[in-house]
């Protein structure tokens, strides 16, 4: 009967707490910056703008309406901490306030980036610290980055020669919140600040994918014309869709993703007396067990495909394939490393 199973020796066969960092494009398709070129560029779906339109502004790197993979890449969308720049809920007695669909973002957001005791967005600090009631979101799809947005290492462009990217590489402690670290949005690029701007146009959440920017403060730099009207008063474009054109417009948005991988390596050592027989039927004829092959009496060989790599129960849990059939004989010894990420 052939060996089926070797235990790995955990000192000498395993080694384990290799881990490394894997940055890679943001942006479907491996683009890097997302431009318009080549049918890929900024876009946005019709039957999305008629659904939930009011809420957010989904954009995808080529036109959903004729790619079959299209994909979105981000939403942005407008919140207001009194509902302004939307109509309230139709159904409601005087298009109430507090059912206008800004007032519903700026909410959502709110519960998900801050913690309780705060009720609203503060960009800056100190004298310099302004909490507006309206700001401008720009939300990256979560199948679009791995663990997170790789900090510093993104730019967009709003308008001109405005652009903006995070402060990470001028913040050894950055804080921390409800949806992990929080750096601030300046004027830059590439983690690069500009130094004639102190302005803190938003707060970036790298691991939640998030971008909260203070709405008066990017419209006065960008002049994107926010709209204000109070809710109950028609409002055509939405300021989701505002701020969609002023991204499509500059044409430039470059960002990466990073994750950590934790890999583990096995040491699979094949002795020249191990795993010299198969226990596939195809490999012995007759009641008796005897070789398909005589000349092989003597000088049993077969070849190694695949390594099973098995629990404490004998139940398979990862299969590692080989290239090619290596050749196993009693003359040959064999090692392999498998390694597992995770």
């Amino acid at each position: 009967m052939a060996e089926v199973y070797k235990n790995f020796n955990a000192a000498e066969d395993v080694i384990s707490g290799d881990i490394q960092v894997i940055s890679s494009p943001l942006w479907s398709e491996n683009v890097n910056p997302l431009t318009r070129d080549g049918g890929i560029g900024f876009f946005t779906s019709s039957a999305q703008s008629a659904s939930s339109g009011i809420y957010y502004c989904d954009v995808y790197h080529r036109n959903p309406q004729t790619a079959t993979n299209a994909a979105i890449q981000f939403s942005t969308a407008y919140g207001s901490i009194n509902g302004s720049g939307s109509v309230g809920d139709a159904n409601t007695v005087g298009q109430n306030v507090n059912d206008t669909p800004t007032r519903a973002i700026y909410g959502q957001y709110r519960n998900l980036l801050l913690p309780p005791t705060d009720n609203a967005f503060t960009f800056g600090t100190g004298d310099n610290a302004v909490t507006p009631d309206n700001i401008f979101i720009v939300n990256v799809a979560r199948a679009r980055y791995r663990q997170k947005i790789d900090q510093g290492n993104w730019t967009l462009r709003l308008a001109g020669d405005f652009q903006v990217t995070d402060d990470s590489g001028a913040s050894n402690n950055p804080q921390i919140g409800a949806a992990g670290r929080i750096f601030n949005i300046r004027s830059g690029s590439g983690g690069e600040l500009n130094a004639g701007d102190t302005t803190v146009y938003g707060l970036f959440y790298p691991d939640a994918g998030i971008m909260i920017f203070n709405a008066p403060a990017i419209d006065t730099k960008a002049s994107l014309t926010l709209n204000e009207n109070p809710p109950g008063v028609s409002n055509s474009p939405s300021n989701a869709q505002v701020l969609y054109r002023a991204i499509s417009s500059s044409n430039y948005f470059a960002a990466r993703s990073e994750e950590k991988v934790n890999s583990t390596h096995y040491f699979v050592r094949i002795t020249n007396k191990q795993f010299n027989f198969s226990n596939n039927p195809t490999y012995v004829t007759g009641s008796q067990g005897q070789f398909v092959h005589p000349q092989m009496q003597n000088n049993p060989s077969v070849y190694v495909t695949t390594v099973g790599m098995y629990d404490n129960f004998n139940r398979l849990v990862a299969v590692a394939k080989l290239s090619q059939p290596l050749l196993k004989s009693f003359n040959r010894e064999v090692l392999i490393k498998v390694k597992l990420d995770y």
